[in-house]
C-alpha cells in the first residue's frame, strides 16, 4: 500500500513520520518545502502538487487546518481528484464538520474514489510518539484496509461508525479540553493567589479527582511561560464554533462551551490567532496582575 500525505503541520509532520519510520512508502506534500526535508531524508519521497502526489499512490491522507483548504486541495484544479485512480482512497485527518465530512465524501464518491475520516486528539507530543488516538469514521472495510497504516500513528484507533460521526465525537473532545484549559487556568490562579507554591498545586491537583488530561499536559507549558502546545487560538476558535454548530442542530444548549468560545474569541483578539491556544489563561493572568510560573517545568511536551 502506498500512501501519500499533505499537510505537514505541527501535527502532520509527526503522523507522515510515524508512516515512514514503520516502513511504509510514503509521498509527501505541503506549500512549505523545507516541511518535508527531515521526512525525505529519512525516505519519503516527495510530490510538487496533490494532483502529482495521487497519481503516486493508493490512498491519501490529508491534514489541514481549515474545511476550505482541505476542499481546494481535493478538487482544485491540481488537486487530489485529478491525479487519485478510481477505487483510490482518500483519508481525511483534519478536524472538519459532520455536513463538510458528508459532502465532500459525495464530490470524491462521483470521482470513484472512497472516503474515511480519521481526526486524531491528544496532543502534538503524542502524535510525534506514535501514540495519539485516532478516530475513524466510514465502510468497515475501508478502516480494516488501512488499520495498519492508523496502528503505525497511533496508539489508541476507534471506529465511530459511519462518515461524520468520527468528526462529532472529535469536536466533543476538543470542546472538553478547552473548558478543562480554562478551569485549570482559574484552578492554578486561586491556587497562586491562596498562597500555595504552584509546583505544589500541580502535583496535587494531578493527584486528585479535579485532575484532567489538560491540566497534567498544557498546565506545564503554562507554568513554564510558554503556552506552547502547538495549537492555535484560530484552530481553537473554529472547533469550538463547530461545538456550538452541532448544539444548535442536536438541539442541545452547551452553555460552557458557549461561555469558552467568547473567551478565545476574546483571547485571539488580544494576542492574535496565532497565539498558541493555551495562552487563553493570559487574560486571567492580566486581569489578576500576576503570572502562573513555576521552575522546573518544559516550555514544550
Amino acid at each position: 500500500m502506498r500512501y501519500g500525505f499533505i499537510g505537514l503541520g505541527h501535527l502532520g509532520q509527526h503522523l507522515a513520520g510515524s508512516l515512514v519510520r514503520e516502513g511504509f512508502s510514503v509521498t509527501v506534500h505541503d506549500k512549505d518545502h523545507g516541511r518535508a526535508e527531515t521526512l525525505i531524508e529519512r525516505g519519503a519521497f516527495w510530490a510538487d502538487s496533490p494532483r502529482l502526489l495521487a497519481r503516486e499512490v493508493d490512498a491519501v491522507f490529508t491534514c489541514l487546518p481549515a474545511p476550505a483548504i482541505s476542499e481546494a486541495v481535493l478538487k482544485g484544479a491540481d488537486g487530489i481528484l485529478s491525479g487519485l485512480k478510481a477505487g483510490g482512497t482518500w483519508i481525511e485527518m483534519s478536524t472538519l464538520d459532520q455536513n463538510d465530512i458528508e459532502r465532500l465524501s459525495a464530490v470524491a464518491a462521483a470521482a470513484g474514489v472512497r472516503m474515511m475520516e480519521a481526526p486524531v486528539t491528544g496532543g502534538v507530543h503524542r502524535a510525534a510518539a506514535g501514540d495519539i488516538t485516532v478516530i475513524a469514521g466510514g465502510d468497515r472495510d475501508l478502516f480494516d484496509l488501512h488499520l495498519p497504516a492508523l496502528k503505525a500513528m497511533g496508539g489508541e484507533i476507534f471506529h465511530a461508525g459511519p462518515l461524520g460521526k468520527a468528526a462529532v465525537i472529535k469536536v466533543i473532545t476538543n470542546m472538553l479540553a478547552f473548558i478543562h484549559l480554562l478551569a485549570t487556568g482559574e484552578a492554578l490562579m486561586l491556587a497562586k493567589m491562596g498562597g500555595i507554591d504552584l509546583t505544589d498545586a500541580f502535583n496535587i491537583i494531578k493527584a486528585s479527582s479535579g485532575n484532567s488530561f489538560v491540566h497534567e499536559t498544557e498546565g506545564q507549558v503554562i507554568l513554564n511561560g510558554s503556552y506552547n502546545i502547538n495549537f492555535t487560538m484560530d484552530l481553537a476558535c473554529k472547533d469550538l464554533g463547530f461545538a456550538l454548530g452541532f448544539g444548535k442542530e442536536f438541539g442541545v444548549p452547551l452553555d460552557l462551551a458557549s461561555h469558552t468560545l467568547q473567551t478565545f474569541i476574546r483571547a485571539r483578539s488580544v494576542y492574535g490567532g496565532n497565539a498558541w491556544s493555551s495562552q487563553v489563561v493570559k487574560l486571567l493572568e492580566d486581569a489578576v496582575g500576576t503570572d502562573l510560573r513555576a521552575s522546573g517545568f518544559p516550555s514544550e511536551l
